[in-house]
């Protein structure tokens, strides 16, 4: 079982529930609280706490999906946290200051359940870099939960590297500094790397069209470049995103030449290259093949003799298919439907935009190369470091392979790795020649926790934090009346995300499609700032109406347009009704009137996803690939197909073929 943590230092934790007929109940240190959510429901559980401490403990989702949402003394959210939707959701905080601490309890969108927490420890929060990390990382130890390994690198050598968990549940293999991981997408700066080495040696360039390369890729109007490719401008469809719509399934073999195949069926592309970042893994696969292409070496060879093997990285693989070994590797593990955990395969056929398996020691080995290059050059590293720019001159936080950024002061220089179950980031920092490697084999891994190390370690290089003062505008009292002009369902325009903002007596929130509640904070009586997120949302007014906002998060700005309320008939709804067929992914849909809804049906889907309606022709669908879905009629009103869009694939065509 999972240690607990010593040194049990709460007082005592109070049910204060809003379920009927349930009275509070005080529990004694350490013991399990079972609870049964209504929809809407929540359960609240005081916490007394001294100053300074780390708290840990669990929610046990037994049959409701819960969110968890931890407020201070004060009246301020301290964390949330919503995860898998079955099996244990870990939470752990700081305390800053004494008092009594919140512990809120809800059901994921109306969902209805019971659950079961227990605050597993509470201890002094850590007074050493090495102390912080066992801390951050209590979620993942023992002999019964996936686990990995964390490292911090300075100089090219492991300053710290421990390992937590199991690289292998089945036969009680522990993860260890050694054990091998998959880096998902991080692996896309190794692909970068060797298109940024070619075109040092002058093999090619990084503005040649991708198809003097790859011929059989279609011709569009404009030229898609290599550089448009690595730096996520080129305007391909979305391979991950594109496939589910067929009823494709992450775990599902999918042969390399799904790529270029994708490519070949697109119609056109869905933005001019260079005039809009949208991460897309089409386009890495891709610049793999260019490297086999060119070098006249398979792209796994040619990385293993020009890269890894003159760097020492002599743990490090690409996997070519999921058939093949990967010595000393951790196996990854999802949350099982029923509890617990079960083994998840790779991605099949994603390398170049991932498939690297590698150690913490080897990518100490590959940061290195960035400040002393020794295969390559710095010229080849500050191209692979410089931020790209857009057709309209706008910059980009993506570089080659890289995303560009800053924290606290420091610049940084990062990447994200997210398999089906395998997690890793890596982040460098030039200025001080350090950075933190993460590596995990749990789906659900907590990704806060690589920043929180970087931060335990190199604080004494990173300007103070800011003051915990109020935020500019905190406290402003909006009015209900003002309020009540923001409420309703907002759509994101271009990407087909909606968001319901929504007043409850004073309090102000915001729900995207398929996430928890966010609440919101006033910083004038019309810009809000999101609770825990780096985001803001200003209302605009035209008179006393308002029908647009503007989301900001991340350099990114997205313009929100009011949804207007519409229910549609019956008639109107078995207008849509009928058989789709998409030539583009040579598939079907069969759209039906199911319970006074509308749904849409496909034969490899177990479940029928929910289509709700925005504006007439306009619907939202209930899953990530079927995210919008706009019908089109013909010049007498009939109606002939609709589009899907997702984020990163837009405007897939389903003709109606009854």
């Amino acid at each position: 079982m999972r240690r607990l943590l010593s040194t049990l230092l709460f007082t005592s934790l109070v049910l204060v529930s809003t379920a009927l007929g349930q009275t509070s109940t005080r529990l004694q240190q350490g013991t399990t609280v079972s609870g049964d959510l209504e929809p809407n429901g929540k359960h609240t559980y005081e916490l007394t706490l001294a100053a300074e401490q780390f708290v840990y403990g669990e929610a046990d989702q037994q049959t409701v999906d819960v969110v968890v949402t931890v407020t201070g003394p004060d009246g301020k959210r301290v964390g949330r946290w919503d995860g898998p939707a079955r099996g244990p959701e870990p939470f752990q905080f700081d305390t800053e200051a004494a008092g009594t601490y919140r512990i809120e309890i809800t059901p994921f969108e109306d969902g209805a359940g019971a659950y079961a927490l227990v605050i597993e420890g509470v201890e002094p929060l850590a007074t050493t870099p090495e102390g912080r990390v066992d801390q951050l990382m209590v979620a993942y130890r023992g002999n019964d939960v996936p686990g990995g390994v964390v490292a911090v690198v300075q100089g090219g050598e492991l300053r710290f590297a421990k390992a937590y968990g199991m690289a292998n549940l089945t036969h009680g293999i522990p993860f260890t500094v050694e054990t091998v991981s998959n880096i998902g997408s991080v692996s896309k700066q190794f692909t970068a790397f060797a298109i940024t080495l070619l075109a040092e040696r002058g093999a090619l360039s990084l503005d040649d069209d991708i198809r003097e390369h790859i011929p059989e890729l279609p011709a569009f109007d404009e030229l898609v470049t290599l550089r448009n490719l690595l730096n996520h401008t080129g305007g391909y469809r979305e391979l991950y995103n594109m496939m589910p719509i067929a009823g494709w399934h992450s775990e599902d073999e999918l042969a390399r030449d799904m790529a270029v195949t994708i490519v070949q069926r697109q119609p056109a592309l869905q933005t001019s290259p260079g005039s809009e970042f949208n991460y897309n893994n089409t386009g890495y696969i891709l610049l793999a093949d260019v490297v086999t292409r060119v070098t006249g070496t398979p792209f796994p060879q040619w990385m293993q003799e020009h890269v890894f093997g003159p760097l020492g990285m002599t743990h490090t693989m690409i996997r070519a298919d999921r058939g093949q070994i990967v010595p000393h590797s951790a196996q990854g593990y999802v949350h099982a439907d029923s509890g617990g955990f079960r083994e998840a395969g790779d991605l099949a056929a994603s390398y170049g935009a991932g498939g690297i398996y590698t150690t913490v020691g080897d990518l100490a080995k590959w940061l290195r190369n960035f400040h002393q290059p020794t295969v390559g050059n710095a010229h080849v590293i500050e191209r692979m470091t410089t931020r790209g720019v857009l057709t309209d001159g706008d910059t980009i936080p993506y570089a080659l392979g890289l995303f560009i950024g800053e924290r606290r002061g420091l610049r940084q220089v990062s990447h994200g790795g997210a398999d089906i179950a395998h997690r890793a980031m890596l982040m460098y920092y030039p200025e001080i020649d350090a950075g933190v490697v993460v590596l995990s084999n749990h789906a659900a891994f907590n990704g806060a926790i690589p920043g929180q190390v970087a931060t335990a370690f190199f604080q004494q290089h990173m300007e103070p934090e800011e003051e915990d003062e109020p935020a500019p505008g905190e406290g402003v009292r909006v009015p209900n009346e003002v309020l009540d002009l923001y409420t309703g369902r907002f759509e994101a325009e271009g990407v087909g995300l909606i968001i319901t903002y929504t007043r409850d007596g004073s309090r102000f929130y915001a729900q995207a499609t398929g996430q928890p509640e966010i609440d919101l904070v006033a910083e004038s009586d019309s810009v809000f700032r999101y609770e825990d997120i780096a985001a803001t949302v200003t209302f605009h007014h035209v008179g006393d109406s308002v029908n647009t906002a503007t989301h900001r998060q991340g350099g990114r700005e997205l313009t929100l347009r009011r949804l207007p309320p519409y229910e549609p008939t019956m008639a109107e709804l078995e207008a849509y009704a009928g058989r789709y067929y998409s030539s583009e992914l040579e598939t079907f849909y069969t759209l039906a009137v199911v319970d006074s809804g509308l749904v849409a049906q496909h034969r490899m889907l177990e479940d029928d996803i929910t289509l709700t309606a925005k504006a007439p022709d306009d619907f939202n669908g209930g899953a990530f690939f079927l995210r919008s879905v706009k019908f089109e009629r013909s010049d007498d009103g009939t109606v002939t197909g609709f589009r899907v869009s997702n984020g990163r694939t837009r405007g897939v065509l389903f003709e109606l073929v009854r």
